[in-house]
């Protein structure tokens, strides 16, 4: 491993000899003195060299190209009228790693299509390097949440004997001599499987797929989703009030590690919400939004612009960006959310809306069998299909519980204020995109 300094730990660091390696930004080529920006995966540093009028490792410096790989020792200067930091390096010695090809097949201001065709490229951009910092600290201020409230961290199999939720959106694949198999829609028959192993409290960061040919902002066919189930509650309530401590405190470590850099670089200020959420159920939603000159089908789901009108309510009303969405409609909730004991038309269960979009669907679900057979039959599934993958968890004694699926992405792209998730995936698959 080469001795070298990151560049944001040069400021902390006294005059004197330094080095570094990154790839070249810049390069101003001046007749007495030669500037150089290099970056590396932490940030930028300007590196100056005086030339002499015959001189080899000017030469060397007047060869580099965008993107130029280079390993670079000189001396470390503070200096106030450095507009990069208020510093810079004094070079000594250069060596060029590896030379870039100078046609850059992306720039600024390339469209996201064409950034995805070259995302390596794309990378290298300081906004994507923080999106992914934002990433890993969202998802450890989470992890730190379930690991102090005893919760316990599953991989479920991503390649299923059966489809998990519906025959809807199945990626199907010949599997040997077993026949068909599916790429997992979701963990959700495995979460509540954990229910009745008697883990209690779950939780899994994984990938998930739709095989959905949908081309919005918001959808691919591929994602991390985040999934939680837990044991002896009361009502989807109890998944609610888990649910809005987690993202308070993922969006507080966010603004305590990323605060001033992503108001640098997406003029982004990050707003940590109160808890509780506000919560309308959605009889009270479709009155909102109608009142605001949108009329949601009868009995449907919100759709993209009743969640847009929902927020923009309870913004003005209570300043808040978040509002839980509950008591969902049964024809539009799946099998295995429990109905309300006096209303059977009505779930238990909730949509988070953020700043406008949803970002999760959670609800209490049912735990009793028969109830379980009954409400798989009337939206037309045959429980002896669900036998052996999800009916038999509940046959031997079965807890009362929830849980809740979120998209990373989705949750990526509103705290960055980004206008979809293609912009914070790292290799975003949708229904033309295979590479890179």
């Amino acid at each position: 491993m080469s001795n070298r300094t990151l560049v944001k730990d040069l400021a902390a660091l006294p005059d004197g000899p330094v080095a570094i390696a990154g790839w070249v930004e810049t390069l101003r080529d001046q007749k007495r003195i030669q500037f150089v920006i290099v970056r590396d995966e932490s940030g930028s540093v300007q590196v100056t060299y005086k030339r002499e009028e015959v001189d080899a490792k000017a030469d060397i410096i007047s060869s580099l190209t965008h993107g130029s790989f280079v390993k670079i020792t000189g001396n470390l200067i503070h200096d106030e009228r450095v507009k990069l930091g208020g510093i810079e390096i004094a070079l000594d010695q250069v060596e060029i790693v590896t030379l870039a090809n100078p046609d850059t097949p992306i720039a600024d201001d390339t469209s996201i299509d064409k950034r995805l065709d070259w995302r390596f490229l794309d990378h290298r951009r300081p906004e994507m390097n923080l999106v992914f910092r934002v990433q890993t600290t969202l998802e450890r201020a989470w992890r730190e949440y379930w690991y102090a409230n005893n919760f316990i961290e599953l991989h479920t199999p991503k390649l299923m004997g059966s489809p998990s939720e519906s025959n809807a959106e199945l990626f199907e694949m010949d599997y040997f001599e077993l026949g068909k198999a599916y790429l997992a829609q979701s963990p959700q028959f495995y979460k509540q499987m954990a229910m009745m192993s008697g883990l209690g409290r779950i939780f899994e960061i994984g990938p998930a797929f739709r095989a959905d040919p949908s081309f919005t902002s918001r959808h691919a066919t591929e994602f991390t989703s985040i999934d939680m189930e837990v044991s002896h509650i009361d009502s989807h309530e109890d998944i609610m009030a888990i649910q809005e401590q987690l993202l308070a405190r993922g969006l507080q470590a966010v603004k305590d590690a990323h605060g001033d850099e992503i108001k640098a670089l997406f003029d982004v200020d990050i707003v940590v919400p109160t808890v509780p959420f506000p919560r309308i159920p959605i009889t009270e939603a479709y009155k909102i939004i109608a009142e605001r000159g949108h009329v949601i089908e009868r009995g449907g789901d919100l759709d993209p612009e009743g969640e847009r009108q929902i927020a923009a309510h309870v913004q003005e009303t209570f300043g808040h960006e978040f509002v839980f969405v509950t008591d969902y409609p049964s024809t539009v909730r799946p099998f295995y959310h429990m109905r309300h004991a006096d209303n059977p038309d009505l779930t238990n269960s909730y949509d988070l809306i953020w700043r406008g979009t949803e970002i999760t669907t959670g609800a209490q679900r049912e735990h009793r069998i028969d109830v379980l057979i009954e409400q798989a039959k009337q939206k037309g599934l045959h429980p002896e299909g669900l036998k052996e993958t999800y009916l038999d968890f509940f046959e031997y004694g079965a807890p009362t519980h929830g849980g809740f699926g979120m998209g990373l992405a989705r949750v990526l792209m509103l705290l960055l204020h980004q206008p979809n998730i293609r912009e914070v995936t790292y290799l975003f698959r949708g229904p033309t995109r295979l590479i890179p």
